[in-house]
C-alpha cells in the first residue's frame, strides 16, 4: 500500500488517479483558459508598443510562438497516465 507525505497508507483509490479522458478535459480547459488571458494580456501590452512596424512584428511574431511554453507541462501532465499501457 502506497504512503502519503505524513507517512500514513493511501487508499488504492487516492492512488490510482484521473483516467485519460478526465484529464484531457481538464488540460483542454486550462489551455483555453490559459490562452484567453494570455490573448489579453498580449494585446494589452502590444497596444502600448511603439509605432513601429518592426517593433510590432517582432512582439507578435514572439508572442505568437511563446504561447506554447506554458501550454506544454499541461499536455504532458494531460498524457502521462499511469494505468496506460505502450
Amino acid at each position: 500500500m502506497s504512503r502519503n507525505e505524513a507517512g500514513k497508507p493511501m487508499s488504492d483509490d487516492a492512488t490510482k488517479g484521473l483516467s485519460l479522458p478526465v484529464r484531457r478535459v481538464i488540460a483542454c480547459i486550462g489551455i483555453v483558459v490559459f490562452l484567453a488571458v494570455y490573448v489579453v494580456i498580449v494585446s494589452s501590452i502590444g497596444e502600448r508598443l511603439p509605432d513601429n512596424d518592426w517593433v510590432h512584428l517582432l512582439y507578435y511574431g514572439l508572442s505568437g510562438i511563446l504561447w506554447g511554453i506554458p501550454v506544454l507541462p499541461i499536455i504532458s501532465w494531460s498524457e502521462n497516465y499511469k494505468g496506460r499501457k505502450r
